[in-house]
């Protein structure tokens, strides 16, 4: 049996219990937050609990996007047999109701915070905004669209605490910075190479180096390939920014929505 017709197999077994199911808190914890967070946080899947949701922003939309799910991901549909059509809306108005807005997400002063971004803490060494910057880090131009601010708080804080170690490969329908992975490269020839994970198959892999350089291996010209699972190379700033700094730079960092 494939793996999507045991899923649904599995939910057909189940459906009197799911079907007994009627709050949208019920729905969302049989069937979103294993991916998503009990809150919308994110997880294995996007945070939900953000102002502007990437693929569905109306009630049609997210009924359909449900129904459907997303192709080339981990997300399936949910079929009619197992929730029924009342109660699938009544699933998507609380993921909808989820959605934060900047008032609400984030408090402080943005000016401030972007100066304490680039200068006290340096960020712009690694990450790139809006085209400024480098890009040994993951790129965050439009980090306010997808993470609220308790989770920009803990990644400034806890750098490791929300990188996955569970990916056995580069998953190409996720991007960064959920995709993150440090590497470490030797080759035949006795090369080493350090940096993040761009790109991954069967046959090769791309890294971004130490410099920022784009470097290309064939698997075949490896002798090893050290992935250093839930690692990070930014340290944290607990120690570094004071509590109202702190307040100040989740706000830069959540109005943050991509370039103009």
């Amino acid at each position: 049996m494939r793996p999507s017709s045991l899923f649904t197999f599995t939910l057909l077994a189940l459906s009197p219990a799911i079907q007994a199911q009627t709050t949208g808190l019920e729905l969302f914890k049989a069937h979103c937050a294993g991916c998503h967070g009990a809150a919308g946080e994110g997880s294995r899947g996007p945070a939900l609990k953000v102002p502007l949701l990437k693929r569905a922003n109306d009630l049609d939309s997210l009924v359909s996007l449900l129904r459907r799910g997303v192709s080339g991901s981990e997300m399936p549909g949910i079929p009619s047999q197992v929730v029924s059509d009342e109660q699938i809306r009544t699933l998507a108005v609380y993921v909808l109701g989820m959605r934060t807005y900047l008032k609400d997400a984030v408090s402080g002063r943005i000016e401030r915070g972007s100066t304490l971004f680039r200068i006290k803490g340096k960020c712009l060494d690694c990450h790139r905004v809006n085209g400024e910057g480098h890009v040994l880090a993951p790129d965050l131009s439009d980090i306010g669209l997808l993470r609220d601010a308790r989770w920009l708080q803990r990644a400034i804080l806890e750098p490791e605490a929300d990188i996955f170690d569970s990916f056995g490969g580069y998953r190409w329908v996720i991007t960064l910075p959920d995709n993150y992975l440090l590497v470490d490269v030797t080759t035949k020839s006795g090369e080493k190479i350090g940096g993040h994970r761009l790109n991954e198959d069967a046959f090769s892999i791309q890294i971004r180096d130490g410099e920022g350089r784009i470097r290309s291996f064939l698997k075949s010209e490896i002798v090893e390939l050290r992935k250093q699972w839930g690692k990070s190379p930014m340290p944290s700033y607990k120690d570094v920014f004071s509590a109202g700094e702190l307040n100040d730079l989740v706000a830069y960092l959540g109005s943050l929505r991509g370039s103009k």
